[in-house]
């Protein structure tokens, strides 16, 4: 089968293969793992998706990642590559200053080669909290800013793309922080708007999936979208601030 033929999933996993088959041969003993999250983890790789890939290492040596370099710059152009590089020992610290990033992790991820290094990370709730509300309140300010200065649509669906992650990932740490059972991102947010029961959040929501979908949103959606969202994160914040221990 030509490549021009495959599915964006198909020509990821081909990419991340060859990859990992680079990575084993570069980095040698100082390669702990390789662990795919997000989207890709899923199953759910859309045509402007990230492949985000996480190379756990014992220990850092320059060396090494050199050799590494071209399969990672070729993975980047021809799968959308993302990666991370990150030592072992950094990931409860990482895990504390992102906490929402990395609970999205545990909550998506799936292992490309070693043992899994998050299969009992545990993320403090204060962290989780006060991470929580830094990113919704990031989320409303780049919303804003985007509303103010972008002029034409295709600028406005790129912020309701890049909203997206965030937005999800916040609504399914908000829901597990509030003790509901556990759902996929997407499925998080969308259970979250469909108990508020308004009209906006559920078009907005709507319009997310259309734009990462195709990238496109018919004229004049985008600038509504963006306020909606907006009005969306602020509930979220309002509900995370709850959480916060007296």
């Amino acid at each position: 089968m030509s490549a021009s033929a495959l599915t964006r999933t198909e020509r990821a996993e081909r990419g991340l293969a060859d990859l990992v088959a680079a990575a084993r041969q570069a980095l040698g003993d100082t390669l702990d793992s390789v662990v795919l999250y997000g989207s890709a983890a899923e199953g759910r790789l859309r045509s402007e998706s990230d492949v985000n890939v996480i190379f756990v290492l014992n220990r850092f040596d320059a060396a090494r990642l050199d050799a590494l370099g071209e399969p990672v710059r070729v993975a980047q152009a021809a799968i959308r590559l993302a990666p991370m590089v990150l030592l072992r020992e950094e990931i409860p610290q990482a895990a504390s200053a992102f906490a929402v990033k990395f609970a999205d992790i545990v909550r998506r991820h799936r292992v490309l080669h070693g043992s899994d290094p998050f299969a009992d990370l545990t993320i403090a709730r204060d962290r989780l909290v006060a991470r929580l509300l830094q990113v919704l309140l990031n989320v409303r300010l780049r919303l804003r800013s985007a509303y103010v200065t972008r002029t034409f649509d295709d600028q406005l669906v790129r912020a309701v793309v890049h909203a997206a992650s965030p937005l999800r990932s916040a609504a399914a740490t908000l829901r597990e922080l509030e003790g509901q059972s556990r759902l996929s991102a997407r499925e998080s947010l969308e259970r979250i708007v469909q108990e508020l029961g308004d009209p906006r959040f559920t078009d907005a929501v709507t319009h997310v999936s259309a734009a990462r979908e195709s990238s496109v949103l018919p004229p004049d959606v985008a600038r509504q979208t963006v306020l909606s969202l907006i009005d969306l994160a602020g509930v979220l914040h309002e509900r995370a601030l709850k959480l916060r221990t007296p």
